[in-house]
């Protein structure tokens, strides 16, 4: 049977000689494994729908598990995500938490848009740890482990100050934090953020520029809550580890635009 469909390419393995098989996030389908036959030739004509990143229209015929790929047309390469370090380290991590945490065939349409607004942000040189601390949180809630937020996972009581459990689910009030003893005391704006980031479409992220410390504290919040609920070993987080300490970016960072598009998350620095 022959499908066509949109598609983001967010694994690409060689096949052979010289062929591929990729796995595109679909907004239709889920995730596809579709075999390109002689992409890894030079003057392959389908080589460039091979690549990681590549947003593109693809028709393929499917008869079992995986499909070969008929014919296709590139809408979005994102060159920009496979140049140097920066951007393939934190574009290989949204990519592979992707295909990690969703299963084969499963509906993405939501998950498809904003893995592509992802790829848009980071490609246009938004800050890629704001990018990503959102994106993170879009994976906690489509693979179904949004944390609790606005009030305490135990009792239910609004008011805080909160601490963030990972294990428990969410913040737990005063009188609830004995149920966790390593629950992690936060920054007021980190809890800010972390509210607007869980209802924010990232397709209306705009410039924001974050503190370390908030920046550090996020990050801690999301790694513990994504190894508590998904425990996925990725080797795109291991090497962005090395990239990146805690926050703080090893070597030079690449300048980023000065705070100034209006953005759900607010204005300026946070």
């Amino acid at each position: 049977m022959l499908y066509r469909v949109e598609g983001l390419v967010i694994r690409s393995t060689d096949y052979g000689e010289g062929n591929k098989i990729i796995t595109l996030l679909t907004p239709t389908y889920g995730k596809q494994g579709i075999i390109v036959r002689g992409a890894k030739k030079l003057k392959s004509r389908y080589g460039s729908l091979a690549q990681l990143f590549t947003y593109g229209d693809y028709s393929y015929y499917r008869a079992g598990s995986l499909g070969t790929l008929n014919s296709g047309e590139i809408i979005e390469s994102f060159r920009e995500l496979r140049e140097g370090l920066e951007g393939p380290a934190y574009a290989a991590y949204a990519a592979e938490l992707t295909d990690r945490a969703i299963n084969d065939d499963e509906a993405a349409a939501y998950l498809f848009h904003q893995l592509k607004a992802c790829q848009i942000a980071l490609a246009g040189g938004k800050d890629p740890q704001i990018v990503l601390r959102v994106y993170e949180m879009k994976v906690a809630s489509s693979a179904g482990y949004a944390p609790m937020l606005e009030e305490c996972v135990s009792c239910g009581r609004p008011e805080g100050p909160f601490r963030f459990s990972a294990v428990a689910g969410g913040a737990l009030c005063p009188q609830c934090r004995h149920r966790d003893p390593s629950a992690l005391e936060l920054e007021e704006t980190v809890w800010k953020l972390m509210r607007v980031f869980s209802a924010l479409d990232l397709r209306r992220l705009g410039n924001i520029t974050v503190r370390d410390s908030s920046k550090r504290q996020l990050q801690l919040v999301l790694r513990k809550w994504l190894d508590t609920h998904l425990n996925l070993n990725l080797k795109s987080r291991n090497f962005l580890d090395q990239w990146e300490k805690y926050g703080d970016l090893l070597g030079e960072r690449v300048k980023r635009p000065e705070p100034g598009a209006e953005t759900e998350a607010g204005e300026g620095t946070v």
